[in-house]
């Protein structure tokens, strides 16, 4: 059955050859600098649920712990080399010193929102690590609101795979609306931080 072409034939293949060792280190790099869409990833492994060869449990599973994986890379790398390197090219890059401490403060104040919802952007979500290590974010608190963000879109995706049962138009479909809808679910988040936010600011002023 054809499933969104040759690429994702071969995706289909690896996964179900590796098995959830192959979700894992392919989640871990899609999370890591080396991005590319966990949508050829997960949405597979749903598909192979559905064919009765992999749990979904299990996949999401994998899904989760390779995306933990992936974002504690880049976490560490902003914790060990990050600061030294851009407060020396940081200016070059258009992050000055200044820029960067406003950067830094920021995270330490809204990190565990910015971490979480960042998590359900594309692009934004192979990267939204490398603040959280520059601000030095609790860990626990990182690997928290990271893990719920990344389950969530793991889970949607594998369900994405499950439901459409190799339909490729279908899976188009799906995709586009759970986009929009995580899309929504990120606004109305945010608005509602922001809201409370200030809510909490004018009763400290008093």
């Amino acid at each position: 059955m054809h499933l969104l072409g040759d690429l994702i034939q071969w995706i289909i293949r690896v996964v179900g050859d590796l098995g959830y060792p192959g979700i894992f280190i392919m989640m871990l790099l899609e999370s890591s600098f080396f991005p590319f869409p966990s949508e050829v990833v997960m949405i597979p492994a749903g598909y192979l649920a559905y064919r009765g060869e992999m749990s979904m449990v299990a996949a999401i599973a994998m899904g989760i712990a390779g995306s933990l994986a992936g974002a504690l890379v880049n976490y560490y790398l902003a914790v060990w080399l990050g600061r030294p390197f851009l407060e020396r090219y940081g200016r070059y890059l258009f992050l000055p010193p200044e820029k960067l401490h406003r950067v830094e403060r920021f995270f330490r104040d809204h990190g565990e929102i910015s971490t979480f919802v960042g998590r359900l952007i594309t692009v934004v979500r192979q990267y939204i690590s490398f603040p959280a290590g520059l601000a030095r974010m609790p860990l626990s608190h990182f690997l928290l609101y990271t893990g719920l963000g990344a389950g969530l879109w793991v889970a949607v995706l594998a369900a994405i795979g499950y439901v459409a049962a190799g339909n490729e138009t279908l899976i188009r479909n799906y995709s586009r609306e759970a986009t929009v809808a995580l899309l929504a679910l990120c606004v109305t988040l945010v608005t509602a931080y922001v809201l409370r936010h200030r809510r909490r600011a004018r009763r400290a002023a008093r």
